[in-house]
């Protein structure tokens, strides 16, 4: 697994690098080389500009610039002002260093300039803000970002693309659209979410010593980016001897007369994803229509009200029901109101696995006042639970209703409120978005995200019913929980990019996602096989 660590935690890898014998120095000059050796790697790169900041970061490009120059690169490099007065003492060392050794140096040029430089170039070193960059650009960036954007030159920015924030991922305004993206040291959570998915372009690691792995690893990052080959933990070893028994049996409890098709999607989901059996719940009122689609998953009416939606008195027969299956879903389209409230918490009460998405989310905000953090009791329990809640569930859950969490790093604070007054192991919060993270008490997962295909209505039904299917199948411990919730995530994504080869990034529905999931399964094992070998 590879460490994320916010900003700060970043910073105090730095110190302690230095406390072991590497200087800041040193590691300015091997993050340019580092820079420099991405460049190179490039086919036909012959022209090179670069756009340096007034601090470090700036001081990393002037290091590429001189490297590339000693390799036969013409390199220029535009500053926003002269040399010997850039702001930071290191890095204007090494940008007098580079002009030296005779480096070009445009500073602070006029943009029909600068559009000029860029059309002869190859590739544009971006190393104009770092991470610690908040706010709005100020100028000259902001004109220099627009330039580069619309030049149609390769771009490879330094540590983060100039504009993003790298600890939210959010950009206030314009940022740099980079082909590669060399981050220094360790991952961060901007890197991986929200505009970051489309600024970093490929991002790569460059850890810069050899101690760096350890350090970050001892600075208690905010979370994990798992490697493909950490997944074999949850995965079940193929076998012939199997039935349907075997394979896990899978309840889901939910639809209503409004929504009959999103328990529906669960349902097959689930199937889908492997397990043996699937039992589909739903109101009395809508169980004939929903019957007719679904030949191969029984559909079972529970006591309805006027409204078609469950009464209380399907409280006992959810109960009975979940009872005698592996996993229990529940919350698909079931709308809220007193019974689904109350059918909800039966579930809570039963001690069986249980994955709570969509409704159920909203029944226990409604059920918990939106302070779910505040009822640790409700959820302690000795099954394993599973909450699937997007960005707007979750700001329900623990009271930001009217200010949700707006950033990954945001979700990962709200979900482990919940986990931490908990307090078990039992417990995985699947706190969705443009990147997941699947938080526990003793850590959080960010999975590989899929792509755009997936933000469709009806997608995070398919995954709540994605990951009870691979719970009901799986024999991994509830601490391994997490793990399996993640490995399900990039299923789910596996399976919106084979979606989106048959029916185009903008015609995916859900119910493209379902017929999918086997083959994403299939894919993903199979590449777990080749890294392994």
């Amino acid at each position: 697994m590879q460490p994320v660590l916010n900003v700060e935690d970043v910073r105090q890898v730095e110190d302690a690098l230095t406390r072991v014998g590497v200087s800041i120095s040193e590691l300015m000059h091997r993050a340019g080389s580092a820079l420099a050796h991405e460049v190179l790697r490039m086919p036909d790169v012959k022209e090179v500009a670069v756009l340096a900041g007034l601090g470090n970061n700036g001081g990393d490009g002037w290091v590429a610039a001189e490297a590339l120059m000693k390799r036969g690169v013409r390199v220029t490099v535009v500053t926003p002002v002269e040399v010997d007065a850039i702001h930071s003492d290191l890095a204007r060392v090494v940008a007098q260093g580079a002009r030296k050794e005779g480096v070009g140096v445009m500073v602070a040029p006029p943009r029909d300039q600068l559009e000029a430089l860029f059309a002869q170039a190859d590739v544009v070193i971006d190393a104009m803000l770092g991470t610690g960059f908040r706010g709005e650009v100020r100028a000259p960036f902001g004109v220099w970002i627009d330039v580069v954007n619309n030049s149609g030159a390769r771009v490879v920015s330094a540590d983060v693309p100039s504009g993003l924030s790298a600890q939210t991922g959010l950009a206030a305004g314009a940022c740099v659209i980079a082909d590669v993206t060399v981050t220094m040291l360790t991952l961060k959570p901007g890197l991986l979410s929200d505009a970051g998915r489309d600024a970093c372009g490929a991002i790569v690691v460059a850890p810069l010593a050899e101690q760096t792995e350890r350090l970050a690893r001892e600075a208690d990052p905010v979370a994990w980016r798992p490697d493909l080959e950490d997944y074999i933990e949850v995965i079940e070893p193929p076998s012939s001897a199997v039935d349907k028994f075997s394979r896990g049996s899978v309840l889901v409890v939910g639809g209503s007369a409004r929504y009959p098709g999103a328990a529906m999607m669960a349902a097959k989901a689930a199937a889908r994803a492997g397990a043996g059996y699937v039992t589909l719940a739903v109101p009395s009122a809508i169980a004939g229509i929903v019957q007719t689609h679904m030949l191969e998953i029984p559909v079972i009416g529970l006591p309805s009200g006027e409204d078609g939606c469950f009464s209380e008195k399907a409280r006992d027969a959810v109960e009975t029901l979940a009872e005698k299956r592996t996993v229990t879903l529940v919350g698909p389209g079931m709308r809220v109101n007193a019974a689904t409230v109350s059918v909800v918490s039966r579930l809570l009460e039963t001690e069986v696995p249980l994955v709570i998405d969509a409704d159920g989310l909203n029944c226990l905000a409604r059920l918990t006042s939106g302070k779910l953090d505040d009822f640790p009791e409700l959820l302690r329990r000795k099954d394993p639970l599973v909450l699937t809640p997007h960005r707007g569930e979750l700001g329900r859950l623990v009271g930001l209703a009217d200010t949700p969490p707006d950033s990954l790093t945001a979700q990962m604070e709200a979900a482990r409120r919940i986990v931490w007054a908990d307090g078990g192991s039992e417990l995985c919060v699947v706190a969705k978005g443009s990147a997941t993270a699947c938080v526990s008490t003793e850590l959080a997962l960010l999975p590989k995200p899929g792509p755009a295909a997936l933000a469709t209505a009806g997608s995070g039904d398919v995954l709540g019913g994605i990951i009870a299917g691979m719970m009901a199948g799986s024999h991994a411990g509830v601490e391994s929980l997490p793990l399996l919730c993640a490995l399900a995530c990039e299923v789910h994504g596996q399976a919106g990019a084979i979606a989106s080869e048959r029916y185009g990034s903008r015609g995916v529905m859900a119910g493209d996602l379902i017929e999918a999931v086997g083959l994403a399964e299939d894919a993903i094992e199979r590449q777990i096989s080749y890294d392994a070998e």
